[in-house]
């Protein structure tokens, strides 16, 4: 049996691409420090078309509850502040010419309980794609094992072995989550 039949790899693959997936949408929840990437969902309407803030602006972290945001193209200036305030993220931006400043509020306790249950939820998801991914797996093993080209006891094998990958990989979706959860309820 080698492991090229049965794509591990692939599997394994597929399950860090929903670790990843977790990561990018974590890094997006906003805790009480201010980080470039609160900014990557944002798209400006310029030239035409939606592009993302970053293709228009470089965007920086001069103090820890401050965002600055250095429009490349002085016309967009306006479109850019615009998109920052309707993006739904409770900021309020100030123009200065190509640059704005985006001063991150203080959290509530209410809006950092919110933001928890957000983190929680984004979680849950990582952990039903990695589930999707074992049951596509399992499947797989099930049909081998039917055709003949996998034995019970090569099944089994193969079987353990993609629930330690499951397994690992659900704890390493755990630990992110607690850390974003305590990155979000610390002061």
């Amino acid at each position: 049996m080698s492991d090229g039949d049965v794509k591990i790899d692939d599997y394994s693959k597929r399950m860090e691409g929903a670790v990843e997936v977790l990561r990018k949408e974590l890094q997006g929840l906003r805790t009480g420090r201010a980080s470039a990437s609160l900014l990557d969902p944002i798209t400006v309407e310029v030239y035409g078309a939606d592009m993302p803030l970053n293709q228009v602006a470089t965007i920086n972290v001069p103090e820890p509850r401050m965002l600055s945001v250095q429009v490349w193209d002085r016309n967009n200036a306006k479109a850019v502040e615009k998109a920052i305030r309707s993006a739904g993220l409770g900021l309020n931006p100030a123009a200065e010419g190509t640059l704005i400043r985006v001063p991150l509020p203080e959290l509530t306790q209410e809006r950092r309980t919110e933001l928890v249950k957000v983190a929680h939820k984004y979680a849950e998801q990582a952990r039903v794609a990695v589930r999707n991914v074992r049951r596509d797996a399992m499947d797989a093993l099930k049909k081998m094992e039917k055709d003949g080209d996998l034995s019970q006891d090569e099944h089994k094998l193969w079987a353990d072995e993609i629930q330690g990958l499951t397994d690992k990989t659900i704890g390493g979706i755990n630990e992110l989550a607690a850390g974003k959860e305590k990155d979000i309820l610390t002061v």
